[in-house]
């Protein structure tokens, strides 16, 4: 049955334990079935996250522990800065923009002509681009992937403060 009123962080951790070094979360009572002391949650398989039922409603593990942590729900996006989904250990958590977390990206767009972010073919090689500001910015077109890919990537870590590569 699915609660009227809004989870308080009270009403949290009465029901469950975060553990801010592994990032789990464990049950402290006995509900249907699940006894109180096992692990809380299961991962989404389409989205990679950890999620929880609590009191009907289900939220994301990594927002939970925000919350659970701080008393506040976090006012943008939880950025994973290892950017593994499922590893929600409070050291790995920061409240960020949605722009702030695309910076941490490691993988090219599933789009991708090369499979190599940040890096695109062109007639005179492979050419090497960064967003920055909503707007991309032209680093040069390199002879092979693997140069403009290096070059991309010096970009990255000097221009986006959320880069963690």
């Amino acid at each position: 049955m699915k609660s009227s009123r809004p989870l308080t962080q009270e009403r949290l951790k009465e029901l469950l334990r975060y553990d801010p070094e592994t990032g789990d979360f464990t049950w402290l009572v006995r509900r249907a079935g699940i006894r109180s002391d096992k692990i809380a949650g299961c991962l989404h398989k389409k989205t990679g996250y950890m999620q929880v039922c609590v009191c009907g409603v289900l939220y994301q593990t990594h927002r939970l522990a925000w919350f659970y942590m701080t008393g506040v729900w976090p006012e943008f996006e939880i950025d994973h800065k290892n950017t593994i989904k499922s590893d929600n250990h409070w050291k790995n958590l920061r409240d960020k923009t949605h722009a702030f977390n695309m910076q941490n990206q490691r993988k090219a767009q599933s789009n991708s002509k090369t499979g190599v972010q940040g890096v695109s073919p062109n007639r005179k090689g492979f050419r090497a681009r960064i967003g920055l500001g909503k707007k991309n910015h032209h680093l040069g077109t390199f002879p092979t992937q693997k140069e403009a890919s290096a070059v991309y990537l010096a970009a990255k870590r000097k221009l986006h403060p959320g880069c963690t590569i």
